[in-house]
């Protein structure tokens, strides 16, 4: 019988994955940390080769995506920590009692650099990691041991730095890719909303969720380039192709948001019809087009237009006419979502334009100077470590519970010996505990699921191969998934990694059996003290944060609508400040997003006022389509008139979300003052004979006036719980 061959769009993702810095990742990291055990294996020193192998490996855990002065200062600073933390635990070695101590102390120091960024909590992770796996670890000589970690940390900064001058636009291109990918994931979604058909409750909750996806992509490649002195020089070709692409894809992603209307409107009144059919069909292609742009950019190729539109396009305006003259029903609506459409379409096609290299010369680029706008700016000053240490802080909070329960794992391992790799326990410990219940719940159970998965899949190997180059080439195979998959899938990346420390250890003449079967119960221990340790020491529930997000968010929209007004009512059209106002709006809905997200999957009667929360996180994404669909409208000279009527309404809705943030308590957050918004005299309105297009305009400003009416009525709800 014939296997049925894989289908095309089967291929591409695999090829997406092959071509994704994952695999790039994988493929660096296990050739980082194989090559100095092989070399001085055949030296005979396999001992040493293992060592410094371990440096390598800990030096990975810093070199995250960024731009290159950020990765090599994070992976130096790496470099310090492990060789210092390396030499003070060898030293320490032959004392439990000052094991323990620097246990709790380097514990609780190193997991409060999660105050400083993504990168500074991986530089933490690794000093911490290099700690445990030497804790109980024989060396002969304390001295040799500090230069042998030490060295494989060079070995590997040099390696990666390498190959980031070899191909310095290699990583750009890739997230680029992959940003442009989630995008496109999005607007399909998107797509969804116009199939009468399709959950509207449920694709809203998929939508949400996705924009969490798409501005943490976006927030890397921001830093990647908008950061990068390499990109943003005007003679370098490449970086001009990845910021002119990057920021047109930005500008169809907020036109994806314009395309907003009351979806339950549309469908109640046009169900009927084909126009809706036509709408989702031709939205689901731009999504295909746009990942067939990903795709090609992950892959480095100049592709060609996977769909004409044109034809498309025509189909739809007929449709659109035929509501109208055979229908009877008022088609203005359509009329304007069409012109959303084609205009993503044309930006498709600018983006198209951008790989041939005349058009790309042609092209212009907004200064340096406000590209950097746009990045977010890490702040390492000793004062935000100092203000936060007390019990408000859930970084504090989240110290503390490390250091105290890695102490209990340790005192665990002592007090009840399973075997020779007790430190297991504690490493279980401190990758599973994360600051928040449901970060530490998810990551427990991946980590669950992988290492019994893993176990077992090792074992079953072990026992049925007996060639060692087999069993060394499934090690290579195991180590590149489990190096590749760290910061996509961690239950794949363990489900890899457990058989790859089997094979490991059997190389080493260790009891394969009973050491899957250690590492099993290992983990079952240190999750389990994890998991307690999350649920009841110094929780963080989420309910106790979403203030914050929430007022964020509320502002971010204030700034969004009073850019808008500005540009109606004051002839003031500044496009950075309208970016960054847009920026901002998007990366405070991401995180109000995420922290939802995370709430729903904490325990019931942690899930205060969810039901609220939910409305407010859907009429603030609502609120924010609304507000992006009035600014293309004043980009595209559609709104002529500025008139007292519509100033009255804008102004009502600036004070009613002035009114919402004040009523969201925050720590340390000074009063939110509105700003006050004149009708420019040049822009006072004609008398204009009311029409159907007026009249929309005035529907669009009323309905955004409820909306904030409605955040206002959810805020006045959650301020009278016990919320904030």
């Amino acid at each position: 019988m014939i296997a049925a061959p894989i289908n095309t769009k089967q291929t591409r993702e695999i090829k997406s994955f092959i071509y994704s810095h994952y695999f790039s990742d994988g493929l660096r990291i296990t050739f980082g940390v194989l090559l100095p055990s092989l070399v001085f294996a055949q030296l005979g020193e396999l001992a040493t080769g293992i060592t410094v192998s371990l440096g390598a490996v800990c030096v990975s855990i810093a070199d995250n995506p960024g731009p290159v002065n950020h990765k090599r200062n994070g992976m130096l600073a790496c470099i310090l920590f492990i060789s210092v933390i390396a030499l003070v635990t060898s030293a320490m070695a032959t004392s439990s009692l000052l094991i323990g101590i620097e246990i709790l102390l380097a514990c609780f120091f190193f997991s409060m650099f999660s105050l400083y960024g993504n990168r500074a909590t991986s530089i933490g992770t690794a000093t911490l990691l290099i700690m445990i796996l030497s804790i109980d670890r024989p060396v002969p000589s304390i001295w040799e041991h500090f230069l042998q970690i030490m060295g494989g940390g060079i070995w590997y900064f040099l390696l990666s730095s390498s190959i980031t001058q070899i191909r310095p636009y290699r990583l750009a291109q890739q997230e680029l890719g992959e940003c442009i990918k989630e995008v496109a994931k999005y607007v399909s979604l998107k797509a969804n909303f116009y199939d009468p058909d399709s959950d509207f409750d449920e694709n809203y909750k998929k939508l949400i969720n996705q924009q969490v996806n798409v501005h943490t992509q976006q927030d890397v490649v921001r830093e990647l380039l908008f950061k990068s002195q390499i990109m943003l020089k005007e003679s370098t070709t490449t970086g001009r192709f990845l910021i002119l692409v990057f920021v047109d894809m930005l500008d169809l992603f907020e036109q994806t948001m314009a395309t907003h209307i009351d979806y339950k409107s549309i469908r109640n009144t046009y169900k009927g019809t084909r126009a809706l059919k036509e709408f989702n069909k031709i939205i689901h292609k731009i999504s295909e087009e746009m990942g067939h742009v990903g795709y090609h950019v992950l892959a480095n190729n100049s592709p060609e237009s996977k769909y004409d539109f044109k034809p498309d396009l025509e189909k739809l305006k007929s449709e659109i006419d035929r509501v109208e003259t055979e229908l009877g029903l008022n088609n203005l609506v359509l009329k304007k979502i069409l012109i959303n459409v084609r205009n993503m379409t044309n930006r498709l096609h600018k983006i198209y334009s951008y790989f041939n290299p005349t058009q790309l010369a042609n092209a212009k680029i907004r200064s340096e100077t406000d590209l950097l706008k746009f990045v977010s700016h890490q702040d390492f000053d000793l004062k935000i470590f100092k203000n936060n240490l007390n019990l408000k802080s859930s970084i504090f909070r989240h110290s503390v519970r490390v250091a105290i329960f890695c102490l209990i794992g340790y005192l665990t391992s002592k007090l009840f010996p399973l075997g020779h790799h007790s430190y297991w326990i504690l490493l279980t410990i401190m990758v599973i505990l994360k600051p928040g219940f449901s970060l530490t719940k998810e990551r427990n159970l991946q980590r669950l699921i992988g290492t019994l998965s893993g176990g077992i899949a090792g074992a079953c190997i072990l026992i049925f191969i007996n060639n060692e180059t087999v069993l060394f080439l499934l090690m290579l195979i195991f180590m590149i998934g489990a190096y590749s998959f760290q910061r996509l899938n961690y239950v794949v990346s363990v489900l890899f990694m457990t058989p790859y420390i089997l094979i490991l250890f059997s190389f080493l003449g260790a009891n394969t059996v009973n050491l899957a079967q250690e590492r099993i119960i290992d983990t079952l221990i240190g999750s389990a003290i994890a998991f307690t340790a999350s649920y009841l020491f110094l929780p963080s529930w989420e309910y106790k944060q979403l203030d914050k997000f929430m007022r964020e968010v509320l502002i971010a929209n204030y700034n969004y609508l009073l850019v808008a007004a500005q540009g109606m009512f004051e002839n003031i059209n500044d496009i950075t400040a309208y970016k960054l106002a847009r920026k901002n709006v998007y990366v405070s809905t991401a995180n109000i997003g995420s922290a939802f997200q995370r709430m729903v999957s904490e325990p019931k009667n942690k899930q205060i006022r969810i039901n609220e929360v939910q409305k407010f996180v859907v009429l603030n994404h609502i609120l924010s389509s609304y507000i992006a669909t009035l600014i293309f409208r004043i980009s595209q000279n559609e709104v002529q008139e500025a008139s007292k009527d519509t100033l009255r309404l804008v102004r009502r809705s600036l004070f009613t979300l002035a009114e919402s943030i004040n009523k969201v308590i925050v720590d340390d957050a000074d009063e939110f003052q509105e700003c006050e918004i004149h009708l420019d005299k040049t822009n006072m309105e004609a008398k204009i004979e009311k029409s159907y297009e007026s009249n929309l305009l005035t529907e669009q400003l009323e309905f955004i006036n409820k909306l904030t009416t409605d955040i206002q009525k959810i805020c006045d709800k959650l301020s009278e719980s016990d919320f904030n």
